[in-house]
């Protein structure tokens, strides 16, 4: 979770999809706004499942135009061939 926080900062649109799992990952990402600025990141909790599925609950903090938002997703990780992916998330 925290190296895909990383790689929003930084932009790192093909971090992004290499971390997406294939079974979700979307044909194009799109690039992050002009201006936008990530604030923090706040890991609440996380839960292996077994040893390929674990959850991560998070609130992330970004300003765009003045105006900041937070956003609040448990996302759900899938590991394959010894790595994590990114399968999806719920918005909280």
């Amino acid at each position: 979770m925290r190296s895909r926080y990383s790689a929003f900062v930084l932009g790192n649109l093909d971090y992004l999809r290499d971390s997406w799992h294939a079974s979700t990952r979307p044909a194009v990402i799109d690039p992050l706004p002009a201006g936008l600025r990530w604030l923090g990141l706040e890991v609440r909790r996380h839960a292996t499942q077994d040893a390929a599925s674990a959850t991560v609950e998070f609130v992330a903090r970004s300003k765009l135009d003045g105006r900041t938002s937070r956003l609040h997703e448990i996302s759900r990780f899938v590991r394959e061939d010894g790595r994590w992916y990114y399968l999806d998330g719920e918005i909280r």
